[in-house]
């Protein structure tokens, strides 16, 4: 065997890079639930003591998470001072829950993702689906920590601004179901914004179904918003003007037949909105930061959920406009487009 040295290095290198990223997904949950990268960046700058004591917690701990942070870039440290800190960026994205960029919720889903790695295994080697309620709870709570921020800075300010007509319904009044609801974060950004519409959530998840009545209520909008379990293919009610699926088509087994439920179930001049992981339609394509996080959920989380359903069909997270499309017009919706998009969404627009 003849190795390239260089070669080698520089993919040992990549190596050791994911294995320190893989290890802090475990601190930064620590982080944000022990208060660290709050409390920083309230302190501006801090010894481990001061941290330690801000948070109530242990300092040796304390000491060797923010020396593992500082490594990572996650903080920062002054050697001179012997003290740490957080940018404006850092804790934008570390300590401002609210905001838009916001992290850990991402990386509790990876936590808790990684801990079903026997079930995954043994499916490899069985071919049978792991069903999304099968996973850690870490994965439905990181799931709407990760998404929600989205949301709350794209969803009523682009995307549905870029349907056709759609705002001017929602502000008279409009029939919306969201299908694939989760814990509700999409349903109830949606029904903060425009007051006059009714919304209902549908998910086959029980669980998260009584967490979204939680939210509602907490969030002071559920006199209109109802949340029911439901498939896809079974949620109830006709006559919607939109129509709603975050993140969620390509984890079903029959997504055309969920198409056509979602066909049946809309008014004759309802809009369909699908958000979709971006990606290109060959593998080629994808093969990118953004592509390596989708395929990595693809091949844990999406593509199992959607072999233990009926049909089966594995679209996967990265599957492409276009197969998206043919899936899609295959129910009947004869107007099909790319509405908009950002670094990690497809939002498409369908219409009968």
């Amino acid at each position: 065997m003849a190795l390239d040295q260089a070669k080698l290095e520089q993919f040992m290198g990549k190596a050791v890079g994911d294995l320190g990223a893989t290890l802090n997904s475990a601190l930064v949950v620590l982080g944000e639930r022990l208060g660290l990268y709050k409390a920083l960046a309230e302190l501006k700058s801090a010894s481990s003591q001061e941290l330690a004591k801000r948070t109530e917690c242990d300092e040796r701990y304390v000491r060797e998470w923010l020396a593992a942070q500082a490594a990572g870039g996650y903080v920062e440290y002054d050697a001179a001072s012997k003290r740490y800190s957080m940018t404006e960026e850092q804790a934008f994205a570390l300590a401002n829950e609210g905001g838009p960029a916001y992290l850990p919720g991402a990386f509790q889903l990876a936590l808790g993702v990684l801990r079903d790695e026997p079930k995954i295994r043994a499916a490899f080697r069985s071919g049978a689906g792991v069903g999304w309620h099968e996973h850690d709870q870490d994965l439905f709570e990181g799931t709407e920590r990760f998404f929600r921020p989205g949301y709350v800075a794209n969803l009523t300010s682009a995307w549905l601004p870029a349907l056709d007509g759609v705002v001017a319904k929602l502000e008279r009044g409009a029939r919306v179901a969201d299908v694939g609801c989760g814990h509700g974060a999409s349903t109830i950004v949606m029904a903060q914004k425009y007051p006059q519409s009714r919304f209902f959530g549908f998910d086959y998840h029980g669980p998260s179904i009584e967490w979204a009545r939680a939210q509602a209520k907490a969030a002071g909008v559920a006199e209109r918003v109802t949340f029911e379990v439901a498939s896809a293919k079974q949620f109830g009610g006709t006559g919607y003007d939109l129509v709603t699926f975050f993140d969620c088509l390509h984890d079903m087994g029959d997504p055309a037949g969920a198409s056509k439920h979602v066909r049946d179930s809309m008014a004759s001049d309802g809009t369909w909105m699908i958000v979709e992981p971006f990606a290109g339609d060959r593998v080629e394509d994808n093969l990118n930061p953004v592509g390596r996080v989708f395929y990595c959920a693809s091949t844990l989380v999406c593509t199992p959920a959607s072999r233990s359903q009926e049909v089966a069909l594995c679209l996967g997270a990265q599957a492409g406009e276009a197969k998206l499309r043919e899936v899609v017009t295959s129910a009947g919706f004869k107007r099909f487009r790319r509405a908009t998009q950002t670094p990690f969404n497809l939002v498409l627009e369908a219409r009968p």
